[in-house]
């Protein structure tokens, strides 16, 4: 279901009906997940090392950060920033998804040379995601922003923090982070759509049977397989580009430890080596890790299920 496949050219959904399925598997999937996001950009926002033999360190693991966060800031902390991010995985998911299918019908019906399908997707897959990156960026921004502060709060409302930081940062502030963002997306995503085709196709390979009959299962699995594969192989970047998110709202983590100021992102990437070691690259992999796999999977098993809803509807309406 996830590309456009010519030969079931009848079976095919509409192009309002991809974007539907892509925006509610992303607001689904964002709901479920925002605690595991809130504690990955905690994590890859700290300076000191995520340790116990740190003094300073106020994160070390998941399990502590889980009680850190719960005993200062109360379990809606987990869902800070959840509104701008629910706009982030809406728009996001309306626009990948659509993107992603109006590349692959149009490779598929012009007179192109047959393209390797992993290769096909991967390049679709990135370029999809960039688009989107573009559409929604202001919205990442924005979620970090509410995800990285602590108590007091330093924005009270959406509102309030559109107004403040285009009043003190200027219109810009809302692509910070940008371009590692784009150069991170675009393999991560390529990988995404990649390796959840060539696991799905492997997954019917060894289970031939059991292949046609747990289909949710199998999207689950594959897309939880694609997600936490493509976000080792793209991490630094994405560490990257929440340092970069928060210049400008320092202040705003003083009673986390360290804070950092970076003059782009070569100058991250050699403060951080510097600074934090090779590790310091991979800082909260594991939450990531979880994340990516969750959402990943939650949300290719609920694209192909909105899908499936409405190629169903189709039938029966016919």
């Amino acid at each position: 279901m996830v590309a456009y496949d010519l030969k079931a050219s009848g079976k095919n959904i509409s192009s309002f009906e991809v974007a539907v399925a892509g925006s509610a598997s992303g607001l689904v999937t964002r709901a479920l997940i925002s605690p595991l996001d809130v504690i990955k950009i905690r994590f890859q926002l700290q300076i000191e090392s995520l340790s116990r033999s740190d003094p300073n360190a106020k994160y070390h693991g998941i399990l502590q950060a889980v009680k850190q966060i719960l005993k200062e800031e109360g379990p809606k902390a987990f869902w800070k920033g959840h509104m701008p991010a629910q706009l982030l995985s809406v728009g996001y998911g309306a626009v990948q998804f659509l993107s992603f299918e109006l590349q692959t019908e149009l490779v598929h019906r012009t007179n192109m040379p047959e393209a390797h399908e992993f290769s096909l997707h991967f390049l679709c897959g990135g370029l999809s995601a960039c688009a989107a990156t573009l559409t929604v960026h202001p919205m990442d921004v924005l979620r970090t922003r509410f995800a990285a502060q602590g108590e007091p709060k330093v924005y009270k409302s959406l509102r309030a923090a559109v107004v403040s930081m285009y009043r003190t940062e200027g219109p810009l502030v809302f692509y910070k982070g940008l371009n590692p963002t784009l150069i991170a997306i675009f393999p991560y995503a390529g990988f995404q759509f990649s390796f959840y085709s060539l696991l799905k196709q492997t997954y019917e390979w060894v289970l031939p049977s059991e292949g046609k009959k747990n289909g949710n299962f199998k999207n689950l699995l594959c897309g939880s397989g694609a997600g936490a594969i493509s976000k080792v192989l793209t991490y630094p970047l994405d560490l990257f580009k929440k340092r970069l998110q928060v210049r400008g709202f320092e202040h705003a983590r003083s009673a986390f430890g360290q804070v950092r100021r970076y003059d782009g992102l070569l100058d991250c990437a050699r403060k951080v080596l510097q600074e934090e070691g090779a590790q310091g690259l991979y800082k909260g992999l594991t939450p990531s890790l979880l994340k990516a796999a969750f959402s990943t999977g939650l949300t290719f098993f609920w694209y192909e299920f909105f899908c499936n809803f409405f190629q169903h509807k189709k039938k029966v309406d016919s």
